[in-house]
């Protein structure tokens, strides 16, 4: 029995298991705010040392900046940065008051005309920007952008006139598709599996199932890549699998592949960790520091991705 009084240490994974290995790599290489997820989720760890750690990238004007998604560099707020800021909160359960307030008066200060979010605000001209991310005048809405930041607005039950039109085109836009690449469904599933309407957001889903297949947007057998062809404009090797699209059991995505298809899609997946404990970055790394960055978020994806689904990590 502890002392009176004393720290109760959380329990220390076995050595050697994906959970360890993957806990000496993130100590290794990570940012502050991702070796405090890391905690959190895996640690037993605290939300506040999440938040405290997500501030550090916050602005005046609501939004969230300085590289917190990392290829897009300098300090200026953008929608890119504020989806991932508020992914960090939902998984700390801290998707609420004030802070989300103050996160919707942003958004609505850099919407589009039509009440969406474009994938790039103008005012990362000027600042290190990945070739594949451009910078434009008058930029367009971004399903890519405005769907993860709806879903998870209303996943939390967050009600804001910002929402009202920005869920008229995520429905719009979804609804719409037929030609669409991986990082777009992503996108639009993240608004799906949080819409309101059920019935809708499912017989969307299930349109979209039957594109993603019919289009091979998923790599059904990973032991077959050179079979399918990568996205015009992706990375060479820059494949997605059905964990990609659904990310945990309950997701609609789900319904879009067998037990087996899934069940192939982890065993790659779970077979992907490197000799150091983290996961690749499949996406092209334009400059050394987004490596560095990138790859303690893909590990605690990946991590969090098998265990949600029933794979062991230790």
């Amino acid at each position: 029995m502890p002392e009176p009084g004393a720290s109760v240490l959380p329990p220390t994974p076995p050595a050697h298991s994906p959970l360890f290995r993957a806990e000496q790599f993130v100590w290794l290489t990570a940012r502050v705010l991702e070796q405090r997820l890391f905690a959190y989720h895996f640690l037993n760890g605290a939300a506040d040392p999440v938040e405290t750690a997500l501030d550090a990238y916050r602005n005046e004007d609501g939004g969230y900046g300085h590289a917190l998604e990392p290829d897009l560099r300098g300090p200026v707020s953008q929608p890119l940065h504020v989806g991932h800021a508020l992914h960090v909160l939902d998984a700390v359960e801290r998707c609420g008051g004030q802070r989300v307030d103050r996160v919707c008066r942003y958004l609505t200060s850099v919407s589009t005309p039509d009440g969406a979010l474009p994938a790039v605000h103008t005012g990362q001209r000027g600042y290190p920007t990945a070739p594949f991310i451009p910078v434009v005048e008058d930029p367009p809405s971004s399903l890519l952008a405005t769907g993860p930041v709806v879903g998870l607005l209303h996943r939390n039950e967050v009600w804001h006139a910002w929402l009202f039109r920005a869920t008229d085109f995520c429905w719009q836009a979804v609804e719409s598709l037929e030609k669409s690449h991986p990082y777009e469904i992503e996108a639009a599933v993240a608004f799906l599996d949080s819409a309101p309407d059920r019935p809708r957001a499912e017989a969307a889903a299930d349109r979209l199932g039957r594109l993603v297949r019919d289009q091979r947007l998923a790599v059904l057998e990973p032991d077959n890549l050179d079979s399918y062809a990568v996205p015009t404009g992706y990375a060479q090797g820059e494949h997605h699998f059905p964990h990609d699209y659904a990310r945990t059991p309950r997701s609609l995505a789900r319904a879009w592949f067998t037990d087996d298809e899934m069940s192939r899609s982890l065993d790659h997946l779970a077979g992907g960790q490197q000799e150091d404990g983290g996961w690749p970055v499949r996406w092209r790394q334009w400059t050394p520091g987004i490596l560095l960055e990138a790859r303690p978020m893909v590990t605690i994806q990946a991590l969090r991705t098998l265990r949600a689904h029933g794979r062991r990590i230790g």
